[in-house]
């Protein structure tokens, strides 16, 4: 049987953001209620972190199955600075390869990266349809770059944006956001000039590559949502252990990497820390939002099931179209 081969500009021209959000949304309610499977993801430090080899990037394997679309598969995914950035190569570099579930043959091997970019933005729209309330929000966003649009693009998908306040250490990248989201955001985008300043409204959303914890605790105010999507903490130790709730999208991997890594190794938080999965809030088991003043703490760090769902139905698509190549591995 042939694996069909599909680039980033056939992926592109098969979904968009508004039905990456809604696939997003049914991946969440399987993981609620089982039907998603999705082992915590495996990582390769390529000198991200580590001083050996010394590249300064990292790759992630990340396998799920998505029972609603009764589709398997793995995503080889990962970031890279140093070489990669002076090539001027975009941060993230993917591959998202599908089985069939049943008899284990490979379906397709595909571009990941904008799949990738594209479902972490939808990640953070499907969990504030459910913690925020009402048809309109207010966001503080620190991170200008492909995931500040992604972001910004999925949530306006979901609301009315009446308006952005953006920081980034790059003005000229904040400046481009700002030009780029015009047509995107309602209302105004406001140019943060300090990091406080883009501290403000419904939801914070930080998508940095920052291994600062530079959002402080005094800066969010009750009834806000904060999303810390980095690979490191960026939100300091004391708002982490006063959020009102704290609500992950996969407990193993969020205990291990991102916002908690730092405190579950020094003992200060746990899993029992944790009040609910983003997945058992949309499939109804566990409450979004409970009270209006509520500070929450909203980590959805990725999971290859949400790779996996859209990858599955560019696939279909791409299929139906006559788009793409194929190869015949064995």
């Amino acid at each position: 049987m042939s694996t069909v081969l599909l680039k980033q500009a056939d992926i592109v021209t098969l979904t968009d953001v508004k039905e990456i959000v809604g696939i997003v949304e049914k991946t969440f309610k399987g993981f609620g209620e089982g039907t998603t499977i999705n082992p915590t993801k495996v990582g390769l430090d390529l000198g991200e972190t580590a001083s050996y080899p010394p590249y300064q990037g990292f790759m992630n394997a990340m396998p799920a199955y998505v029972g609603w679309l009764d589709s398997a598969g793995i995503k080889w995914a990962g970031g890279f600075l140093g070489e990669r950035k002076r090539m001027g190569l975009p941060y993230v570099t993917s591959l998202i390869l599908l089985i069939d579930p049943k008899i284990g043959n490979f379906r397709a091997v595909m571009d990941g990266e904008w799949i990738t970019t594209m479902r972490t933005g939808a990640q953070t729209a499907v969990a504030l349809k459910y913690l925020h309330k009402g048809t309109s929000i207010r966001l503080g966003l620190y991170g200008a770059g492909a995931q500040g649009h992604s972001q910004t693009q999925a949530i306006a998908a979901v609301f009315d944006i009446e308006e952005v306040r953006v920081y980034d250490v790059s003005r000229a990248a904040a400046e481009k956001y700002a030009s780029d989201m015009k047509d995107v955001v309602k209302g105004p985008i406001v140019i943060a000039e300090k990091p406080e300043d883009a501290a403000w409204g419904d939801a914070i959303v930080c998508v940095t590559q920052s291994k600062d914890k530079f959002v402080k605790n005094e800066w969010i105010k009750p009834g806000t949502i904060v999303f810390p999507m980095g690979s490191y903490q960026e939100v300091d130790d004391e708002f982490i252990l006063s959020a009102d709730r704290v609500v992950v999208d996969h407990v193993g991997q969020c205990l291990h990497r991102g916002a908690l890594k730092e405190l579950v190794e020094a003992g200060k938080f746990a899993e029992k820390d944790i009040d609910a999965t983003i997945g058992e809030v949309v499939a109804g088991k566990k409450q979004g939002r409970v009270f209006e003043k509520d500070r929450i703490l909203c980590i959805p760090i990725g999971t290859g099931a949400m790779d996996i769902a859209v990858a599955t139905v560019v696939l279909e698509r791409a299929k139906a179209k006559g788009l793409g190549g194929s190869f015949d591995f064995v």
